[in-house]
């Protein structure tokens, strides 16, 4: 699971970077996909506070492939992702901001809604 910031978005050709979300979700549907990112959100969050940090991201963020990202770019995507203004990203603000990363997914996630949607209330008719 890769994501960049937009302002990191320029250099994506040259670093190699690629954007693995919307692979992930065709090979693991909108349940699966949404579990990776809860995953992900684990691997990044500091253990005490329970959200990811500046320093968290920072020191983590080799772990999915973020390793040449500046401070900038963390700082940016930090920044982008921080709804509620505290600083930190929680799960719900991370797994947000990955979508959003993703121009690709973005496109796709009306059809992961719907079907993580349909999944979730199949019992009620």
């Amino acid at each position: 699971m890769s994501a960049i910031p937009p302002s990191a978005s320029q250099n994506s050709s040259s670093s190699g970077f690629q954007d693995f979300l919307p692979v992930m979700a065709d090979k693991l549907g909108g349940d699966g996909l949404i579990g990776e990112l809860c995953n992900g959100f684990n691997l990044l969050m500091d253990r005490e506070k329970g959200v990811i940090t500046f320093d968290s991201l920072k020191k983590n963020s080799a772990l999915l492939g973020l390793q040449d990202l500046t401070d900038d770019d963390l700082k940016c995507m930090m920044e982008e992702g921080d709804f509620d203004g505290d600083g930190a990203l929680n799960q719900m603000e991370f797994c947000v901001l990955m979508f959003r990363l993703s121009p690709e997914l973005m496109e796709a996630s009306r059809f992961l809604f719907e079907e993580a949607f349909q999944h979730e209330f199949k019992d009620f008719h």
